[in-house]
């Protein structure tokens, strides 16, 4: 198969855009296009602080190498969790991003829970109702809570996340079978700012899968491979794997399915809603983040429980 741009033997064929390119013009093509995203969905300018979050894997690292690339003012953020479960997961997460920001001469802010809170998420979902099953409540609490307080404390602008088209297609897929209304309503490449709030963008949103793990691979990005120990046999893996049996009978399928949901969202889907979920939130007495609680919020309340 020859590039589209040149002629040349192509290094990475996307059928669902019928277009193949070569490894030179590949890692142009990525970059070019996340701008264009970026701009389409007015996520941020290169007069703006932007904070990247990156966990060691391949799409949150080509952000931050992109954006970099772009000239963005792109500084990183790791949090480290404790997530070890006899494999050094969160350990070897950490190496790589630490690697990654001193090859380029780039920022990255670490918060290591344990040293800061004295919990690992293992322990924390031991110690507290949500860890029944698995700790991915109370990782995806103890997240939400510190990107946005780093975001906040350090002035960024706008907090960018590496979610690729699989993962939003995914969220997508069992927020519609639920049709989870609230959740339907924040979801998309951008979700503005609020107060006490950072405004959260997606620059990857329109990207599949493969095509960020091609874009790793021939940037010479070096990612941990594993998923998180506490991800295996997980609801989103599941929908993950519905979604790509659909994809590869019928290339494109996850991109139309998203892109369509956007459109219907921009011409009034769950309107109604919108000011139902933005109302009634307190600060809470503790961080000074917002909650819907009267005084502590989730996460000010879960490290108050003792472990």
């Amino acid at each position: 198969m020859k590039c589209r741009k040149c002629g040349g033997k192509a290094a990475f064929n996307m059928r669902q855009h019928k277009l193949a390119l070569c490894k030179e013009h590949y890692l142009e093509w990525i970059p070019a296009q996340t701008e264009r995203f970026i701009e389409k969905y007015r996520m941020f300018t290169h007069d703006e602080k932007i904070l990247v979050a990156v966990s060691g894997g391949k799409d949150s690292l080509s952000l931050w190498d992109i954006l970099w690339k772009l000239g963005y003012h792109a500084d990183g953020l790791y949090l480290a969790l404790g997530i070890d479960e006899g494999i050094g997961y969160s350990d070897e997460s950490r190496r790589l991003c630490e690697e990654f920001a001193s090859k380029r001469g780039l920022t990255l802010h670490v918060v290591d829970v344990l040293g800061d809170y004295g919990h690992t998420i293992p322990d924390l979902a031991r110690s507290t109702h949500r860890g029944k099953d698995k700790p991915c409540s109370v990782c995806g609490l103890v997240k939400r809570h510190e990107m946005n307080r780093i975001a906040r404390d350090f002035g960024y602008d706008v907090l960018a996340t590496g979610h690729n088209l699989d993962d939003e297609a995914a969220v997508l897929f069992g927020n519609t079978l639920r049709w989870d209304g609230e959740y339907l309503l924040r979801q998309g490449p951008v979700l503005p700012a609020a107060p006490g709030l950072a405004r959260k963008a997606k620059p990857l949103c329109r990207f599949c899968e493969r095509e960020m793990a091609a874009y790793a691979l021939l940037s010479g990005i070096e990612y941990i491979y594993d998923e998180c120990p506490f991800a295996v046999g997980s609801t989103s893996i599941y929908y993950k794997e519905l979604l790509n049996d659909l994809e590869h009978e019928r290339p494109g399928a996850k991109l139309s399915f998203y892109l369509s949901f956007l459109e219907a969202k921009k011409k009034g889907l769950f309107a109604e809603q919108r000011e139902e979920t933005t109302a009634g939130l307190n600060v809470c007495q503790q961080c000074g983040q917002p909650t819907s609680a009267l005084d502590l919020c989730s996460f000010c309340r879960m490290m108050g429980v003792g472990v």
